[in-house]
């Protein structure tokens, strides 16, 4: 709900805090519930500052549901103060602004009221004063910095405290949800924010002891592989990463083997965690542990339970540097060929399972000059051969 405040979408606010759309929408506009296929009732949209975090000098919930609970059972106002460790004041302050007739006090209904009371908005001073909202806009359509502007208003003014702004009011005013200061400049007309970044809302932070970290832990970096990236002499050592499709909706994994450049391709009907394990394990299972040694993937998200992955094979997975596509070279490699069969910006989910195992039948055929002209199908096959055949049968 703070997301949705700052302007981000359902959808935006949905991904930065890990549910679903649906979930977002929920909670952000209320849902019907449902009994025998009619709607019996409706759940009503959080209410952003309901769900807000908020200082514990002011009751919470559980203390208003505990003062009625108490109140009923004829305790006096300083005896529920001792009792919640608060002051007589504050609940006969509590007592008197929220309940509903007379000695009626209802908590869920006390809570929404202060809730409604704490929605009250203070007008900032960028709106009270005319004059200064319009130098700040100004500047802003010259591509000023809200630093830049914040220490000019105080050398241009420097004896009128009205027309001081910090960087943080400056940013607070251009983030608001409807904000006029959001329009395009004379001179950059295709850029809608005044702000370098482009953003029209505030990117989300969390302390770094709340931030969940993005896979499970511990992770393998592609520094404790035990092989420098450039040695290929023994055989089993795979790359792996995802080519998507239009908008990221869609995307086929991509699997290379070090030595041969043997290609294996994985139909994923979802882009998450979950599919990319069972179309691995699927595809992957019927190797020798010789020829299944490790997997060098980048940093998606895709693929974040990377330990079940690695259990489900018996391989580690090692993950590249951000940014470092050169330390999967040869996946790297087969994703721009594998684009003549995927172009970029179409649908990869209309490609059926049978395609795929066509296309990675084709692209295995083709004889390669790093192979001095044999094909990796050719040098994979006498791999498999020379392995213990009792292995390929389960």
């Amino acid at each position: 709900m703070e997301l949705r405040g700052r302007g981000w979408s359902i959808l935006a606010a949905a991904r930065e805090v890990g549910v679903s759309r649906t979930t977002g929408n929920n909670w952000s506009r209320g849902y019907k519930t449902y009994r025998n296929g009619a709607a019996v009732g409706f759940v009503p949209a959080l209410e952003r500052l309901a769900v807000r975090e908020i200082s514990a000098r002011f009751l919470s919930q559980d203390e208003r549901i505990e003062i009625a609970d108490l109140r009923r059972a004829g305790l006096s106002i300083r005896a529920i103060a001792g009792r919640l460790g608060r002051s007589p004041s504050t609940i006969s302050r509590e007592l008197r602004r929220n309940a509903v007739t007379g000695n009626d006090y209802r908590p869920f209904e006390a809570h929404r009221r202060a809730t409604a009371r704490r929605a009250r908005r203070h007008r900032r001073r960028l709106e009270i004063t005319p004059e200064l909202q319009r130098v700040v806009a100004e500047l802003l359509s010259q591509r000023w910095s809200p630093q830049q502007i914040s220490r000019h208003l105080r050398a241009r003014f420097p004896d009128e405290p009205r027309m001081w702004l910090c960087h943080e009011s400056i940013y607070r005013a251009i983030y608001q949800p409807g904000s006029l200061l959001l329009r395009p400049s004379p001179l950059a007309p295709q850029r809608r924010s005044p702000l370098r970044t482009g953003r029209d809302h505030r990117r989300a932070q969390r302390r770094g002891e709340l931030r969940r970290p993005r896979f499970e832990q511990p992770m393998l970096t592609i520094h404790q592989r035990p092989f420098p990236p450039e040695d290929r002499s023994q055989a089993g050592h795979w790359e792996g990463d995802l080519i998507t499709g239009a908008h990221n909706q869609s995307a086929i994994g991509t699997l290379v083997e070090r030595q041969t450049r043997m290609v294996r391709l994985l139909h994923l009907p979802f882009r998450d965690g979950d599919s990319l394990h069972a179309a691995l394990t699927a595809r992957m299972r019927d190797l020798p542990a010789a020829l299944l040694r490790s997997i060098t993937w980048d940093q998606g998200s895709e693929m974040a339970r990377h330990t079940t992955i690695a259990r489900s094979l018996g391989a580690p997975v090692y993950f590249c540097d951000s940014r470092s596509p050169w330390q999967r070279g040869s996946n790297e490699n087969a994703n721009g060929l594998l684009r003549d069969y995927f172009p970029k910006g179409t649908d990869l989910a209309i490609h059926s399972p049978e395609h795929l195992l066509a296309v990675e039948n084709e692209l295995n055929s083709r004889p390669r000059v790093v192979l001095q002209d044999r094909c990796p199908t050719e040098l994979f096959t006498a791999l498999l051969e020379s392995q213990n055949p009792s292995v390929l049968r389960r």
